[in-house]
């Protein structure tokens, strides 16, 4: 499987770094997609999101790691990245990731949340997300004068 690397292009790296959730979708036990908000960061074009191992999407990652992906913003001027890929499910670096997505979601690790999230990450698993196809798109010269 050939890496997919993000765009370089400033804009599409700015929207990486904003502090928004990535749709995360893939398929359930009975063959059905569904559609997730997760916490993501990416690192060296892999996406990387966190949850309790025992999940129902870690469940049906299990059967299925085929997934898809969304990350944009919910204002306008439109923008953004999807694309779709693999998952590897790693308990190797899932309190590492929690840590990296509590310190960018939540800026530091001493808020009730942080400390309770910290308090069970021997119960998560990270969620490594392979890009095998990307797409993007922006809609900011053709939004330009609708505001």
């Amino acid at each position: 499987m050939t890496q997919v690397l993000f765009p370089q292009d400033s804009k599409y790296q700015e929207l990486l770094q904003k502090v928004i959730p990535i749709r995360f979708s893939c398929v359930t036990s009975a063959g059905w997609p569904i559609v997730l908000s997760l916490w993501y960061i990416e690192k060296g074009g892999k996406i990387y999101c966190a949850t309790k191992k025992d999940a129902k999407v870690i469940q049906y990652l299990k059967e299925n790691p085929k997934c898809a992906f969304e990350i944009s913003p919910d204002k306008p001027p439109y923008l953004g990245l999807r694309g779709r890929g693999h998952v590897n499910l790693r308990e190797d670096i899932a309190s590492e990731i929690l840590e990296s997505l509590i310190d960018r979601y939540l800026g530091n690790r001493n808020s009730t949340l942080a400390k309770f999230l910290l308090s069970q990450s021997n119960e998560e698993l990270a969620i490594e997300i392979i890009p095998s196809k990307l797409f993007s798109w922006d809609y900011t010269k053709r939004m330009k004068n609708s505001s």
